[in-house]
């Protein structure tokens, strides 16, 4: 952590060339003393990133940036507050530490919040960042999290674990054995320090292979930002686990939030019905989609589906539903002559359960994107290929 960075001229030259061509920047001759112009660049590109994600810590004075990787992977300010309001209590230890997003958010709900973080360099500037955040009850360790468990005598009211999904080569991965920790080895020593564990994983993670790996599941949460799904989080305890276990499924947007829950068991045993398109057709939310609770939806909102892996509802009437909800203008059978009048015009195209692509019906049919109307490629009840014209609601 090169403590240069921080002296007024430097904040303000990174603040006035947040839009700069980076390059240019890169390669011109060193600006201020002690400082390369690749930790000036570092600063720039990590602190553009910070705008959106977390404009908490860009709108605060002082504050010292690690490389734009570190803020690719750490949670977003919008998630972390959804995943501070899961848990309560005097103390927290998180062993996945990173940049401390996290950590911050919970440190506003418990007494006291451990930080744990392997990499010197980063728990450094966590420490810095946390004094210019007005942060006064977060312990930050320079330890690995799982040796910090082993060291320590304390018993948590909660652990929080979000496992690094890079692997050696730093290629993406997301199956639990794949990331650092493996969790399912490290649940024993978890459990004689805590009795509740926040566990946050990838959403392209498979739920039931993760209820099945992990055993003591008590409540699952799917969080999407904006409807893409951002996190899975698994709530377990030192407990058995119940039989039927509740998953919540949230869309966090700017125009409300989409919150729709269910019971593993429930989804199992619903019964869902099938039906021609009627006048309004509704495409769940990307969390929704992920958690698959497809029957138990139709099935609580009286909702007909259009076939069983269409995963597209109708009704005669409009209903409130989480996710998007149209009316039917036309309903098309799948034809290059039905589909020749979009030729040249604009329309928003949807694919489910259907063999083409969007981007090949755009090619194929010449359809430009954006516009006002919708058009919806599917697979209806008897298994004939449709083309649904619908416009938003």
């Amino acid at each position: 952590m090169n403590k240069n960075i921080l002296n007024t001229g430097v904040q303000v030259f990174i603040e006035n060339n947040l839009n700069a061509d980076i390059l240019s920047v890169l390669l011109s001759k060193p600006t201020f003393e002690g400082i390369s112009q690749k930790e000036l660049v570092q600063q720039i590109e990590s602190k553009k990133k910070a705008l959106s994600k977390l404009p908490t810590w860009y709108n605060a004075a002082g504050i010292y940036y690690p490389n734009k990787l570190h803020i690719e992977q750490t949670s977003s300010e919008i998630t972390a507050r959804y995943k501070s309001n899961l848990v309560n209590g005097n103390t927290l230890a998180d062993l996945t530490g990173g940049f401390g997003v996290d950590a911050y958010f919970f440190c506003q709900k418990m007494t006291r919040v451990y930080h744990c973080e392997w990499d010197t360099e980063l728990c450094k500037i966590v420490s810095h960042n946390s004094s210019k955040l007005g942060i006064d009850n977060m312990e930050t360790h320079c330890i690995d999290g799982i040796d910090f468990l082993e060291n320590s005598r304390l018993k948590f009211n909660w652990i929080y674990v979000d496992p690094s999904r890079r692997d050696i080569s730093k290629n993406k991965v997301y199956k639990l054995d794949e990331c650092t920790p493996d969790i399912t080895k490290h649940l024993d020593l978890i459990f004689s320090r805590t009795d509740q564990l926040l566990l946050k994983t990838s959403p392209l993670l498979d739920i039931t292979a993760g209820i099945l790996e992990l055993k003591q599941v008590h409540e699952l949460h799917v969080v999407a930002v904006n409807n893409e799904v951002k996190e899975l989080l698994w709530i377990l305890k030192n407990s058995t686990a119940p039989k039927d276990i509740p998953i919540k499924t949230i869309n966090l947007s700017k125009k409300g939030n989409e919150v729709f829950n269910f019971h593993w068991r429930e989804e199992k045993q619903a019964i869902s019905h099938f039906s021609k398109p009627l006048r309004y057709l509704y495409e769940p939310n990307a969390a929704l989609l992920k958690a698959g609770g497809f029957k138990i939806l139709g099935a609580s909102l009286g909702l007909c589906k259009l076939q069983e892996h269409s995963h597209l509802y109708t009704s005669n009437t409009l209903r409130e539903f989480p996710g998007r909800s149209f009316e039917i203008v036309k309903i098309l059978p799948y034809s290059k002559k039905n589909l020749k009048v979009w030729n040249g015009k604009k329309a928003n195209i949807t694919t489910r359960n259907f063999p083409e692509t969007v981007a090949q019906l755009r090619k194929q049919y010449n359809i430009l994107d954006g516009g006002d109307v919708y058009l919806f490629f599917t697979t209806d009840s008897e298994g004939v290929r449709i083309c649904i014209q619908c416009h938003k609601i």
